[in-house]
């Protein structure tokens, strides 16, 4: 696409400095001398327009695309509705969290929320690369999740009252304490998504050692537990 061209001023300062210096130098009151400017101007300008090229300026939509932020990408579906669902619902609790978090003043409990967003975000994470886990995130989403976020609205909107008083400062207090007991239960919720990868890790460290044992690979320590072991009728395997 040719890119647009912008005229130049410079034509027209000219003819704005030539009336001016004309009018200090004799005066401006007669028809003959407004002909007479009049056609002294048309010359200067077209000389000008002539000798001063246009300036080429970017495309509307190239300078829309310079001033407006780039939206957010959107993360692409899955082929799966009922996962597409969950992740959705997930990105807009956590945009949630990020508006509650620039609201809340409160340092610690702007910190408490810092936490959960990451948390949050890497459960759904989590769950999108691995879509076999999206049952253990239901009791999460349908309740902690939810729950978290209208506390967090709670304590948002007595904290913009800024009154202090019986109901709102012990409502927000106990906001307050409950939020390092909701981080921790996030965290479990992600550690959890990993229990089944870690019993299989765990097998395959022990089935390792003791091959490598078996084969004179090891150190001294594992070859003498890899003994222990196939005496205490452990794992036994010949290649």
């Amino acid at each position: 696409m040719k890119p647009a061209a912008k005229r130049s001023v410079l034509p027209y300062y000219g003819v704005a400095v030539l009336w001016v210096g004309y009018a200090l130098a004799r005066p401006l009151y007669t028809i003959p001398s407004f002909l007479l400017v009049g056609i002294l101007s048309l010359g200067l300008f077209l000389l000008l327009r002539a000798v001063c090229p246009d300036q080429a300026v970017p495309q509307a939509e190239e300078k829309a695309a310079e001033e407006t932020p780039a939206e957010e990408k959107k993360p692409e579906a899955t082929g799966n509705a009922e996962l597409d669902k969950a992740i959705r619902e997930g990105e807009l609790a956590v945009r949630e969290m990020r508006r509650l978090n620039d609201s809340i003043t409160d340092e610690r409990l702007s910190a408490a929320i810092d936490q959960l967003e990451r948390l949050s975000g890497k459960i759904f994470e989590a769950v999108r690369q691995s879509p076999e886990k999206l049952p253990q995130i239901r009791k999460f989403m349908d309740y902690y999740l939810p729950t978290t976020l209208k506390l967090l609205n709670a304590y948002d909107r007595m904290a913009a009252t800024g009154v202090s008083g019986e109901n709102i400062d012990g409502t927000k207090a106990k906001v307050e304490e409950m939020m390092d007991t909701i981080v921790t239960a996030f965290a479990r919720q992600l550690d959890s998504l990993y229990g089944d990868e870690a019993l299989d890790i765990s097998t395959d460290i022990t089935v390792l050692e003791t091959m490598l044992a078996r084969e004179g690979l090891a150190g001294d320590r594992m070859e003498a537990e890899a003994s222990g072991n196939a005496q205490d009728g452990g794992i036994d395997l010949k290649l």
